[in-house]
């Protein structure tokens, strides 16, 4: 798997007029502040996935002024296969073809070119909110899991809806939409009861080797935690039905469920360093990385995005030492960074970017 180039127009502050040559194992962009590092790993991530790891505006993507905007990627599979995919912005439509036809639902798109960024952000795994930490799990599942990514698509839209009809005081069909949650919700938490169980053979010796700390793992507390059945779940939200009338609004269930990176001493939300969980996050994003190896046998594309600023150069070595399962990684660095001993120039490029130019 790897991309091949990328061509467009109007996305940010980038000039993509001419096919940019990404055709390498490694790819590293250097520049200063603003000049573009970021913006063409998220036109990377948005040809992957249709969406943006930095906005949920598809008007903030557009270059200043225009209304449209348009990339274009040649990628080969892992067959060596070559395939084209483009994704355009216009009149706040988004369209997505893949080898040059339409396709409708963006699950055709997401499983062609599986991509994992690191940013600044994801320290909001550790310190952010629950829901930024079922975000994390959610990604990691959809990324080998259809069924999973079904089944958390349906019970969304039923929630939804759900929530819909106790805000309009319509409570003729709870029973209906129970039923349907508790079978989603159901399927949706035994997945993660076993993702969390399998990545706790990963993340835990991930970040010795890094930090030299044990005794680190992941925890997850759904909402249903001792239900063994469909059945105890409708019940329970039937018990809860007072409530969320009261309330209009639906207060059990998936997606309230808690995931945590705990110490022998308590969660690293609350007792570690703000060093601590800028480097668990990162361990997070390579458990990714090997989890979905373990699952698919395939190996992701890295967007790195200059998120070892913070850790000094012995854990910097350390857990650039933990990639070895890619097929394509793109890296961010300022001027006078240096995180490679060594660039093999058969198997990297590097390309210096001032205002959106690339050289």
């Amino acid at each position: 798997m790897r991309i091949l180039n990328i061509q467009g127009n109007s996305f940010r502050n980038l000039n993509l007029t001419h096919s940019l040559n990404l055709d390498r194992k490694q790819i590293i962009l250097i520049g200063t502040n603003g000049q573009g590092k970021t913006n063409l790993l998220e036109a990377l991530y948005f040809i992957c996935y249709g969406t943006s790891f930095r906005t949920s505006n598809l008007k903030e993507l557009l270059t200043y002024s225009s209304k449209s905007l348009k990339l274009n990627v040649f990628f080969l599979t892992d067959k060596q296969e070559k395939r084209q995919l483009s994704v355009s912005i216009e009149n706040k439509k988004r369209e997505i073809k893949i080898d040059g036809k339409i396709i409708h639902d963006r699950k055709q798109l997401i499983y062609n070119i599986p991509c994992i960024v690191f940013s600044h952000d994801d320290i909001a795994f550790i310190k952010g909110t629950p829901e930024s930490r079922r975000k994390y799990f959610n990604q990691t599942m959809c990324m080998y899991n259809p069924i999973f990514f079904d089944d958390l698509r349906y019970y969304n839209k039923i929630l939804k809806q759900r929530n819909a009809l106790l805000k309009n005081s319509s409570y003729e069909l709870l029973d209906v939409y129970d039923y349907n949650l508790a079978k989603y919700g159901f399927l949706i938490m035994k997945e993660r009861k076993k993702a969390v169980l399998e990545m706790n053979e990963l993340f835990p010796d991930l970040y010795r080797q890094v930090s030299n700390i044990d005794n680190v793992k992941l925890e997850y507390k759904s909402s249903w935690k001792n239900f063994e059945s469909e059945d105890q779940i409708i019940e329970n939200l039937k018990a809860n039905r007072d409530r969320d009338i009261k309330l209009s609004l639906t207060n059990v269930g998936i997606h309230r469920d808690k995931f945590s990176v705990n110490t022998e001493f308590g969660e690293l939300s609350a007792i570690g360093s703000t060093g601590q969980q800028r480097l668990a996050s990162l361990v997070l994003r390579a458990t990714q990385c090997k989890y979905f190896k373990i699952k698919t046998n395939k190996e992701p594309i890295l967007l790195v995005d200059d998120v070892l600023l913070e850790l000094d150069h012995e854990k910097r070595d350390k857990f650039l030492s933990l990639f070895n399962d890619y097929s394509q990684a793109f890296f961010t660095f300022l001027p006078e960074e240096k995180y490679f001993n060594k660039i093999d120039l058969e198997t990297s490029c590097v390309y210096t970017i001032e205002n959106g130019e690339f050289k």
